[in-house]
């Protein structure tokens, strides 16, 4: 059984995470926890602390909701789970990974927009834990990735077959190209990526990162899958 974890403000792209943890899961069952986080209420009274904590939902986000459970009651072996978080650190979220024995991190492409900076910090949370995380694009693919492409890391030491490796025993990815790391020369590049996504049928990228100091930017820094509109596996290089 997968384990799932997708960091949601219950936008409709939430639907698209779900569809692809149901699609990785290969029908050998799952749990799909939704997690949605909000600041720990300034509240000095613990009753005042309670009614500051009972936000209600949107009707879009209690539709997308209902249609998120809608699909896990018609599949098989797989489970839903509502967590919702008040307050945020890296203990806990390490945690929280651990509790609910999470494989794969979900990150849509509206919940890396969000501009309150607990979502903006649970993002940055995500990426210095060892576990992996699949950005979804901001466009509506197909939610079972096949073809990869490798976007390596010139400072990492490791090996491309490495790498496949790692995805053998805990996904259904090949690798049919890769280029080195490109966030300096897009623009040079961009048209050969192009090529070799259409040539090779690529559908996802495979990236590996390493933990980062946190640092909250005015100026947001575009993500190669906003660039390419395709998904991206990142994977943290111990692992790999």
């Amino acid at each position: 059984m997968k384990n799932f974890l997708i960091p949601t403000t219950l936008k409709d792209d939430t639907i698209s995470a779900v569809k692809s943890a149901i699609s990785q899961a290969k029908e050998s069952g799952c749990e799909i926890v939704l997690m949605m986080v909000s600041e720990t209420p300034d509240a000095f009274s613990s009753s005042n602390f309670l009614r500051e904590m009972r936000t209600g939902l949107t009707k879009s986000q209690e539709e997308v909701l209902e249609t998120c459970r809608y699909m896990i009651d018609h599949t098989k072996n797989c489970k839903i789970k509502i967590h919702n978080q008040y307050g945020l650190s890296s203990p806990i979220f390490r945690g929280i990974i651990e509790h609910f024995a999470v494989k794969l991190v979900i990150l849509t492409h509206s919940y890396k927009q969000e501009t309150k900076r607990i979502h903006q910090y649970l993002v940055q949370l995500a990426a210095n834990q060892k576990c992996p995380i699949l950005h979804l694009g901001n466009e509506q693919f197909k939610q079972d990735f096949t073809k990869a492409l490798y976007i390596e890391n010139s400072s990492a030491n490791i090996h491309v077959k490495d790498v496949q490796q790692y995805l053998n025993q805990n996904f259904s990815y090949e690798i049919v190209s890769q280029t080195s790391k490109i966030d300096d020369n897009y623009e040079e590049v961009a048209p050969y990526l192009t090529e070799a996504i259409s040539k090779y049928e690529i559908d996802l990228l495979v990236e590996t990162r390493k933990g980062e100091k946190i640092k909250f930017k005015k100026v947001k820094k575009h993500d190669i899958n906003e660039k390419l509109g395709l998904p991206v596996l990142s994977l943290y290089e111990e692992l790999a």
